[in-house]
């Protein structure tokens, strides 16, 4: 290399660096701090560990109140994937009722079969991949109730239910999804993107769907499975399907959707069999129905590359609203003036009648205590009251 080129590889180098040491004069510190955590969090592409919780207290536990955190119930109620990032600490919340979910997800199973739980065999690697990135997590965000076994296929002990998995590296398919059932209350649908370019369902654990079964809608499309629900594949199917083909492993999100039901049979509650001529009892107060919240986490395993819909039933029952500020009222709104279509698809002609009445009783309950002093003067459009005094 002639020394003219040295020369101008070295005025080059040292342009450069005249730049960077300029824009880094530029930038402000706390910016400066931002852009370096940014290029470190890129530079490895992989989650942060969850925040350990060393005092849980699983008799007293509850989960966030996905009403409020993530605006489930909106005014006016279009149908949106209404997702936001989720902080790896929030993806599996254990509160407690965990001994029942398991003890129901394990009637389920038995009951059931290969209606609820089940893998096609281009998922069972990513079965396996889920199983390990459960051992894994579970003991580092909840190190009193879990424990990681040192044994040469790997295990954890269960200390809530006193069970001891081991050989967790073997399992795959339904045997891995099997050993997840005994784990947490979570239920898993799986998904991969197939040579054509679409996501296809491909398997999952699905005990708690409570309007559908993971039977009918295993080795179909996105597209598919979604026929039945309003606008979904002419407004929304583009975008998501893109969404869950581009996301990557650091790049978990979650997002919630509600209905109103009328028992807590998670597996399959009566009024969705409405097909069927179903009415509700005369005798059923509105306050014994349930607001049922399906926390919906959204998450890309990095080995098998397996799109992991994780969904936590969550039930609530319409009379503890009567503590929640301007929720009674919205619901009311969204009730009397919300999409009828979309209104039509929850089910509302079924309970609207009769629980109206009792929504708007709530409401009236809320102003005259004066936990909240307006209702929608503002803007009604979320649950907070942008304005109001509540």
């Amino acid at each position: 290399m002639s020394s003219s080129s040295l020369q101008f590889i070295a005025l080059a180098a040292l342009l450069a660096t005249i730049i960077w040491r300029f824009l880094q004069y530029q930038i402000p510190q706390s910016s400066r701090r931002r852009v370096n955590q940014i290029e470190k969090e890129l530079a490895t592409l992989q989650l942060s560990d969850p925040e350990p919780l060393l005092e849980f207290d699983l008799e007293n536990a509850t989960t966030r109140n996905h009403v409020y955190v993530n605006k489930t119930v909106r005014f006016p109620y279009y149908q949106t994937m209404a997702h936001q990032p989720m902080h790896i600490n929030d993806w599996i919340e254990i509160d407690k009722d965990y001994r029942w979910y398991l003890e129901q997800k394990a009637k389920v199973i038995s009951e059931q079969g290969k209606t609820v739980v089940d893998s096609l065999p281009e998922n069972d690697d990513a079965c396996n991949e889920l199983l390990e990135t459960l051992i894994d997590w579970l003991p580092k965000r909840y190190p009193t109730l879990f424990q990681p076994l040192d044994l040469p296929g790997g295990g954890i002990w269960n200390k809530i239910t006193d069970e001891k998995l081991t050989d967790i590296r073997s399992k795959k398919g339904t045997e891995a999804l099997l050993e997840i059932s005994r784990l947490v209350q979570d239920d898993f649908l799986m998904a991969r993107e197939r040579d054509d370019g679409h996501v296809y369902f491909v398997g999952g654990l699905v005990a708690f769907p409570g309007f559908y079964l993971l039977s009918e809608k295993i080795n179909k499309s996105l597209k598919e499975v979604h026929e039945p629900v309003p606008y979904f594949n002419e407004k929304l199917l583009l975008s998501v399907e893109r969404t869950l083909k581009r996301f990557k492993p650091h790049e978990p999100f979650e997002r919630t959707s509600w209905e109103i039901v009328d028992d807590r049979n998670l597996f399959f509650h009566k009024i969705a069999t409405h097909f069927s001529g179903y009415t509700l009892p005369d005798a059923l107060h509105p306050k014994d129905l349930f607001f049922r919240v399906d926390h919906q986490t959204f998450r890309k395993l990095p080995r098998s590359q397996g799109i992991i819909f994780g969904v936590r039933p969550i039930l609530k029952r319409l009379e503890d609203f009567a503590d929640s500020p301007l929720l009674p009222a919205l619901l009311s709104r969204l009730h009397e003036e919300g999409d009828r279509t979309l209104m039509d698809y929850k089910l509302a002609p079924i309970y609207q009648e009769k629980v109206m009445p009792y929504l708007q009783e709530l409401t009236q309950r809320q102003i005259e205590s004066g936990m909240i002093q307006c209702v929608f003067q503002v803007n009604p459009h979320t649950c907070d009251c942008n304005g109001c005094n509540v």
